[in-house]
């Protein structure tokens, strides 16, 4: 082998099926949100009819979105994705910053978020060890984010970067066994869910006149029955979110042109399904009027409160709480790996691009996965769980997130002029009003979240306007962005 042959970059390979490609498009999806926000979704919205058209409506944009970003991921099946999108779509710099936001806090943050809520189910089982008052209580405060506490609940926060530490050893080992977890844990995952739902209906102890509660009393406020199906919508679409994760591996799918809009329908068809079906196990169970109070109840004692909690209690008794811990740590573990894995390969598409560190480009000789790129995110990712910020950060994003999805659904109609002639192994379906009816919606939800970001801040109710300092946390990128695009410049 000579010297040329040595320089070869390794690549990665294409060893995603579409059935591994299903279940990292539906584990990235079913998390936690589906037990943690139907409470507060009850609470903002009581008519069970009016709470069932959020998921249906949430769930049917989700699916226009999906049918959009499925065309753009047919022609473009490269690791990446949605970066990869806007790089060809508006230029480097729109793809730069999509790449910054997600490795700064979108898909990190998120991480975080998920993992610490499987540490969380797991502190149900036995208490893990904290520091005394004074360690616990040490604080450093960054202005308009919140204060730093790296030792309070340390050891929830070391569990949950153990966790995160041990799936990315199983990523780093090779796509197969990142994959295989990912099957088995999706299935898992499902099967918990779709049992929950059958025993709630064959044993619990409901009534079938709670679907009939239609007036909606809006006892805890005044707001329109709009902007209450619009708040509660928040809820849905969190649930639903990381529906675009799986187009970050289309470099690693096989047959990607055919494979990777498959595996996006499919799995978002699968998962819509799931949620309405759990959501009428929950209604059988508890009239949402209920539902609600119960939240904002437990809310007000600084408890959290599951519905899926009440609805297991309904057949198992006092083990329907352990019940629902071993099915969210069950999700959310397949969750996190699906997630970490997929989301490190926006990192490793910028350092190819030479506009991200330089060694997030290399690939292990042996395993074929970004192991520079993982261990950077496990890295960032553990620095957001001890200083406890990651949820304040990941809320200030996704104003952001939403402005992202409505520009990846527009990218179809600007490629569809920039590139007309480029070969589209798929299409999507009732183009254009299928991307226009997505990016409508987006927008105006974008627009309300503003909104209401600017009502809270003037009300009082919060310190910052969360959706301004989204947009400035991705600034903060900008630098980095001036920086790379120099030191590329001047080596070409």
């Amino acid at each position: 082998m000579d010297n040329a042959e040595k320089r070869q970059p390794v690549e990665l390979l294409r060893e995603i099926g579409l059935i591994a490609a299903v279940a990292f498009a539906i584990g990235s999806v079913i998390g936690s949100g589906i037990f943690k926000k139907p409470g507060l979704m009850a609470s903002q919205l009581e008519s069970p009819l009016l709470l069932l058209a959020v998921w249906i409506v949430a769930g049917l944009m989700t699916l226009f979105g999906v049918l959009s970003i499925a065309e753009i991921s047919s022609m473009f099946p490269a690791a990446g994705g949605q970066y990869v999108y806007f790089n060809k779509s508006y230029g480097e710099f729109a793809g730069y910053l999509y790449g910054w936001a997600v490795f700064i806090v979108i898909q990190t943050g998120s991480i975080a978020s998920i993992a610490y809520v499987f540490s969380d189910s797991l502190g149900y089982f036995f208490a893990f060890p904290r520091l005394g008052p004074a360690w616990e209580s040490f604080a450093l405060h960054i202005p308009w984010v919140g204060d730093i506490t790296p030792f309070k609940f340390i050891g929830l926060k070391g569990c949950t970067i153990l966790l995160i530490l041990f799936l990315t050893a199983v990523n780093y080992l090779g796509v197969r066994l990142g994959s295989a977890v990912q099957i088995f844990f999706t299935a898992l995952k499902v099967a918990a869910i779709l049992a929950i739902v059958v025993l709630a209906f064959a044993l619990g102890r409901g009534d079938i006149s709670h679907f009939t509660q239609s007036a909606v009393s809006f006892s805890h406020g005044a707001s329109p029955v709009f902007l209450a199906f619009i708040v509660a919508m928040a809820g849905a679409f969190w649930s639903y979110d990381g529906w675009i994760n799986i187009t970050y591996v289309a470099g690693e799918i096989k047959n990607p042109q055919r494979n990777l809009p498959r595996a996006m329908v499919i799995a978002t068809v699968t998962f819509i399904s799931v949620y309405l079906l759990i959501n009428l196990a929950y209604f059988y169970i508890i009239p949402a009027k209920v539902m609600g109070a119960k939240y904002l109840a437990a809310e007000a004692s600084g408890q959290s409160y599951l519905v899926a909690t009440d609805v297991a209690s309904s057949f198992l008794g006092n083990w329907g709480g352990s019940l629902i811990a071993i099915a969210i740590m069950i999700s959310t573990f397949g969750t996190v790996n699906g997630t970490l894995m997929m989301s490190a390969r926006v990192y490793y598409a910028m350092a190819r691009d030479r506009l991200f560190f330089r060694r997030l480009q290399d690939v292990h000789p042996r395993f074929r996965t970004p192991g520079p790129s993982l261990i950077a995110q496990a890295a960032w990712t553990s620095v957001l769980i001890l200083s406890g910020t990651f949820d304040q950060l990941t809320d200030m994003l996704i104003f952001v997130s939403w402005v992202f999805y409505a520009a990846a659904a527009l990218s179809v109609m600007v490629l569809r002029r920039k590139m007309p002639e480029r070969e589209r192994p798929y299409r999507v379906w009732g183009y254009p009003v299928v991307p226009a009816v997505f990016i409508t919606f987006a927008m105006v939800y974008v627009v309300f979240t503003m909104f209401s970001d600017v009502s809270n801040y003037l009300d009082g109710r919060a310190p910052l306007i969360n959706s301004l300092f989204g947009l400035l946390l991705v600034a903060l990128g900008i630098p980095g962005y001036l920086y790379w695009k120099n030191r590329k410049q001047e080596s070409e």
